[in-house]
């Protein structure tokens, strides 16, 4: 279920009751001599699950665009879906851990903190990958996505966790406890969507703000033709020639997809001259997604002996104003694992073929804002966007406008696509930002600062959609607080799992008899 919560083949009724079949297992783990053992693997189990139905789609990148053998390329996905299993992992054992000190109806009831620390820690941890934490299984579900403007995508996790909280106290609970909870928490589910289908219909984010009449450009260039020197001065003349056709649509913001050029920006003389040329003839911004190099200089004398160091490979977006200059250079700061470059590089030697293909890259670490005339926006670089802690960054060092720019060419007719719209769809909300997505060959689109879908394309064709959007000023109360319950939650279970170890803490009576 856990999995069937997400896109392109689950629904999100599913998140609502996806975690109390395991909860009800833990809580019915006999009080034999290795329950954590036990709990480990039942947690490990329902991660992989989790993971390799969300994240199948590994497989066929690897293969497809890395180059990978299909054993190899299964071994590599089959590792990554091992460690994030460890997460749902560590939140049976944590669970248990409560059962055994507090009983199983507290160990419930702190099941949603302790499920939301867990999603944290797939942020941070390591390189962090929060790629389709529960909450974002609600994005299209408007009125109940509404609060992440308030709480963030976490806070919308630890309400769905709650729900299978309840249901589990349905299945397994005694006395008053088994009806209350459920009652309490549906009240407070029905609340949270009254108030976000208010929010909606008041639409105060909409009714004012700076106009901006936008285009995102789809070229639908295949992946294996992006670098393919014969083809560099047909894809470029494709994205001059829509370029061109936004401009006729009186589109004053164009933006170009991630690595879109099939040449470096900044080195390319000619080409980069025709865009910054076309961008002044017309008056016009335009945000370029273009790789950057920049040669390393050696600290000691000219003349040192030895091979000169490597360039510094970025990926990178270019914002070209409307006098043809270069405004801003976003670097990209979250790169992909084992797409941009290779964590672990001893260990995990043998995926270095992925990122021969798309080269190794070196990670920006400046939130760069991009001036339009007097106003600001920013973009995030594909994956990157998961990253709500960034984009709520961007908001706060003044952002009116989100945008982001991908080449999701990589995952085919996969469902990652889809899941990857919806992530980035979740941004606007919670920062209460317009956002536009320009992807190489789908989806791109426009997200309103309440999840509404204006325009969104089709995926691999040919697109070009102008829109009229707005710079908007107003901060909500996420972008103003961030992820402060997911960070309380992470205190709550940090210090109750520490008083847990305290000696004189008691066992308290269970839910059921064992």
């Amino acid at each position: 279920m856990l999995a069937l919560s997400f896109p392109k083949y689950g629904h999100p009724a599913f998140a609502w009751i996806a975690l109390t079949p395991l909860l009800v297992a833990l809580v019915r783990l006999p009080d034999g001599p290795r329950p954590f053992r036990r709990a480990f693997r039942l947690g490990l189990l329902s991660g992989a699950i989790y993971f390799a139905g969300t994240l199948y789609w590994l497989v066929e990148t690897m293969t497809t665009f890395g180059g990978l053998a299909t054993p190899v390329a299964v071994f590599a996905a089959f590792m990554l879906v091992a460690y994030l299993a460890l997460f749902p992992a560590a939140f049976a054992v944590t669970v248990t851990r409560f059962r055994r000190v507090l009983g199983s109806t507290w160990a419930v009831m702190l099941s949603p903190v302790v499920w939301v620390s867990t999603e944290l820690g797939r942020q941070y941890v390591w390189d962090g990958f929060p790629w389709e934490l529960l909450g974002y299984s609600q994005v299209g579900i408007l009125p109940i996505a509404q609060m992440v403007s308030v709480v963030g995508v976490y806070g919308l996790s630890g309400l769905l966790a709650l729900a299978s909280a309840a249901a589990t106290m349905i299945l397994v609970g005694r006395g008053r406890a088994r009806w209350a909870v459920p009652a309490i928490v549906a009240g407070l589910i029905i609340a949270c969507a009254a108030w976000g289908q208010s929010r909606m219909a008041g639409n105060s984010l909409v009714a004012g703000g700076t106009p901006i009449r936008v285009a995102v450009l789809q070229g639908n260039i295949a992946q294996e033709d992006k670098w393919n020197p014969a083809l560099a001065d047909a894809i470029t003349n494709r994205y001059m020639s829509m370029t061109r056709q936004a401009l006729q649509q009186g589109a004053t913001f164009i933006l170009w997809p991630e690595s879109s050029t099939p040449f470096y920006f900044e080195e390319d003389i000619v080409r980069g001259s025709s865009i910054r040329r076309l961008a002044r003839e017309a008056g016009a911004t335009f945000l370029i997604g273009s790789d950057q190099i920049e040669p390393i200089r050696p600290a000691g004398p000219p003349l040192t002996p030895g091979p000169p160091p490597e360039p510094l490979n970025y990926n990178a977006a270019f914002l070209v104003k409307p006098d043809g200059s270069i405004g801003a250079v976003y670097r990209k700061m979250h790169l992909v694992p084992f797409g941009e470059y290779v964590p672990l590089k001893r260990v995990f030697f043998f995926v270095g073929p992925i990122v021969e293909a798309v080269s190794a890259f070196t990670a920006g670490d400046v939130p760069v804002q991009l001036p339009i005339g007097n106003r600001f926006a920013s973009t995030a670089i594909c994956y990157e966007v998961i990253y709500a802690s960034l984009i709520r960054q961007f908001v706060v060092d003044g952002s009116q406008l989100l945008t982001t720019i991908t080449n999701d060419a990589w995952y085919g007719r996969t469902s990652a696509p889809y899941q990857h719209w919806d992530q980035a769809a979740m941004r606007a909300i919670e920062n209460g930002r317009y956002l536009a997505r320009a992807a190489n060959t789908g989806i791109s689109g426009f997200v309103d600062p309440y999840g509404r879908v204006i325009a969104r394309s089709d995926m691999f064709v040919q697109a070009l959609l102008v829109e009229d959007l707005k710079f908007v000023e107003t901060k909500t109360i996420y972008t103003r607080l961030g992820d402060v319950v997911a960070w309380l939650s992470l205190a709550l279970t940090a210090a109750t799992l520490l008083a847990s170890f305290r000696p004189n803490t008691k066992h308290q009576t269970p839910i059921t008899n064992h």
